[in-house]
């Protein structure tokens, strides 16, 4: 799986939950209230570790549904 197939969903404790893609020139960061954000891969992973490191997040990866022409 590309980076560009998939989506990193991150839900906090409080049931909120961040969203992020690979887009052409970087990655974007989709909010709980809906604001789209571009941001670099060292300032995703800055969202990412910390949260993982004290446990306080769940993080899943899921692919994204791309449909096939037949």
């Amino acid at each position: 799986m590309k980076n560009t197939e998939c989506t990193i969903y991150i839900t906090t404790k409080r049931g909120f939950e961040q969203r992020y893609r690979r887009a052409k020139d970087g990655w974007t960061q989709t909010g709980p209230n809906g604001v789209v954000r571009p941001m670099t891969a060292e300032q995703l992973l800055s969202h990412l570790l910390p949260p993982l490191a004290f446990g306080h997040v769940i993080v899943r990866v899921e692919p994204d549904v791309i449909e096939q022409e037949t």
